[in-house]
């Protein structure tokens, strides 16, 4: 259970401190430990339990009351953890995304893979606020800092064709599935838990197409679907560390071959075939920006930040 221990304090410490206490609880907590790692490995992540205690009424601050309540609950707690998975839906990472997708001539047709409730397909819909630059609806838009040479886009992009695929897809329009999705934000970050609630009401006067399925056994009938005359992008944020090392090989191969754009905002673990200009930073987590292989940018983990490669 060390390399658990490991994990999870990790988790506190870098990716999210606010839950460093929790975090740090669990890793010298042994019986908490052991109910977490009679979990399959997919399940044992730390947002999982986190999001899991959150949306069973849980609390999330103290150690010592949530340690109670996760003894205390754990046939629930570990119900909901096999019932769901990480599906955070951040459509501020849109802000990354969108120089990148406005590179590309349109229109746009867009097929995102790991799209949980595809608030991140409507690029369109959203607006932005960029150093000296602001895009879309100016109410509740979403703010992205740049440094860097960044071709920040003078308008938005046109999409004609969307489409999402996810292993368990969430509809915007059913009160249980946007339950989960707010779990996921962090608590202490109420402007995130913001833009889902905008983000949620964009969508939900037009869901998208979402496609119940694996990714990889998915993405090149999707690609053939596309309209001919759009410009074919498949994109994704946040997805690789969900597959395992054979699966992220098989998705690349996939990729290279077929006839389209890709776009991945991930960690650049996750994409050693990919070589950055420069090592990332080591005391904060970031996002690799890659289009068709090229490296463009460090991204925010939410779409706050964007440093644009020389």
């Amino acid at each position: 259970m060390n390399d658990l221990a490991r994990r999870y304090e990790l988790f506190g410490r870098v990716e999210a401190p606010g839950y460093r206490e929790l975090t740090e609880g669990i890793a010298a907590d042994p019986a908490i430990l052991s109910l977490i790692a009679a979990l399959p490995a997919p399940k044992q992540q730390p947002n999982l339990l986190f999001a899991a205690v959150r949306f069973l009424g849980g609390p999330v601050t103290a150690y010592p009351a949530f340690s109670s309540f996760v003894r205390q609950s754990w046939d629930a707690v570990r119900a909901t953890m096999l019932a769901r998975s990480t599906q955070t839906n951040e459509a501020a990472r849109c802000a990354a995304l969108l120089p990148a997708l406005c590179l590309l001539d349109g229109p746009l047709a867009l097929i995102e893979v790991g799209a949980s409730a595809g608030l991140c397909l409507y690029p369109d819909r959203y607006g932005y606020r960029y150093p000296g630059r602001e895009l879309g609806p100016q109410e509740g838009a979403f703010t992205c800092e740049v440094t860097g040479p960044a071709p920040l886009p003078d308008r938005l992009p046109e999409v004609v064709w969307r489409v999402g695929v996810d292993l368990n897809p969430l509809d915007v329009r059913d009160p249980d599935a946007v339950a989960w999705l707010r779990a996921l934000v962090w608590p202490w970050q109420p402007e995130r838990l913001a833009n889902l609630e905008r983000a949620v009401a964009v969508v939900a006067q037009d869901p998208p197409r979402l496609v119940r399925g694996d990714l990889n056994e998915c993405v090149a009938g999707l690609v053939a679907e596309a309209p001919e005359e759009a410009t074919v992008v498949v994109f994704h944020t946040a997805v690789l560390p969900y597959l395992s090392e054979a699966e992220r090989e098989r998705f690349a191969a996939t990729m290279r071959a077929l006839p389209c754009h890709w776009l991945a905002n991930e960690g650049p673990a996750r994409q050693p075939w990919v070589r950055l200009p420069y090592p990332p930073p080591a005391d904060r987590a970031v996002m690799a920006l890659v289009l068709d292989g090229r490296p463009l940018a460090f991204a925010g983990p939410h779409g706050q930040s964007l440093s644009w490669f020389a």
